[in-house]
């Protein structure tokens, strides 16, 4: 039951992260390749202050979402600069320089030894407790962003989206509007962060690299960008399917590499697939509006 207690929890973390995304790339259309860096400092945060201050769990959440948040603040004041594709560089080039001073800066960070002994959250030292605090955390981000998808503010996004140049002839700050919501999806990432290293007790490097930020927005992609639900169940997907090939009986010469490309054929028809029903709704829509 661990097993599964394990993988729930992760599609929880997942779920968290790319609703996160989801709230940045899904409603403005820019896409990140930051977020796992984001992830990494939040993790980072809590474990340094517990494994040296043994800091309360709660000063922990607030500094790693304070920092977090604060870094994507002054990143976005640069970045939202620019448009699309030199967004997108920009935010690799972040990635990159996040993980490089995690890997370098010995004397704190540990290098690629990492953090060790990092202690658990008082009451929710098993895997089913922790388990539970996880989906409280990710049913509680949710709510908030299912309530936010509502509001005025969402309405602004959406029209960014839409057409950016009609919001800013309507008198609508584009720039501090993208640069809150990119604030606010790191900060939400931190969090995530946070559980993961009390979770697992020992972070390195290797854990916030470049590609568990595509690992992340595949599935936003996956999910749909701006649905929130889509987030959960591509999550769901993508943390389940690997460990189902698993159970696929190849012999062990070849093992590893059947269950890649299986799994990167299963990836690739998804996205096709799912490509596919958002051209068919728009047709509907469009014939629809027509009628």
């Amino acid at each position: 039951m661990d097993y599964l207690y394990h993988l729930i929890t992760f599609i929880a973390l997942y779920t968290i992260l790319a609703s996160s995304l989801n709230l940045f790339s899904g409603y403005t259309g820019l896409l990140s390749l930051s977020h796992a860096g984001f992830y990494g400092i939040g993790a980072y945060t809590s474990a340094l202050l517990s494994v040296n201050f043994a800091t309360p769990i709660v000063l922990n959440f607030i500094l790693a979402i304070l920092l977090s948040g604060g870094l994507a603040y002054l990143i976005a004041l640069i970045a939202l600069r620019t448009y699309e594709d030199y967004f997108v560089i920009i935010t690799l080039g972040v990635q990159v320089v996040i993980y490089a001073l995690m890997n370098n800066l010995m004397s704190i960070t540990g290098g690629p030894l990492g953090v060790v002994g990092i202690p658990s959250i008082n009451y929710f030292d098993t895997n089913l407790s922790f388990m539970f605090l996880s989906l409280f955390v990710m049913t509680s981000i949710y709510y908030l962003l299912y309530r936010f998808d509502k509001s005025a503010y969402a309405l602004n996004l959406k029209g960014i989206r839409g057409d950016e140049v009609l919001m800013q002839s309507l008198g609508k700050n584009v720039k501090n509007i993208k640069i809150k919501t990119f604030v606010i999806s790191a900060s939400i990432a931190a969090i995530a962060g946070v559980l993961y290293a009390h979770y697992i007790s020992y972070i390195d490097p290797s854990s916030f690299t470049i590609h568990e930020s595509i690992f992340i927005l595949s599935i936003v992609i996956i999910g749909g960008l701006g649905k929130l639900r889509g987030s959960l169940f591509a999550a769901t997907l993508m943390v389940l399917l690997p460990e189902i090939l698993r159970f696929v009986g190849f012999p062990d010469s070849i093992a590893a590499n059947m269950r890649q490309i299986i799994y990167g054929i299963l990836l690739v028809g998804i996205i096709i697939w799912q490509g596919g029903l958002t051209a068919l709704n728009n047709k509907i829509f469009k014939a629809l509006g027509d009628g």
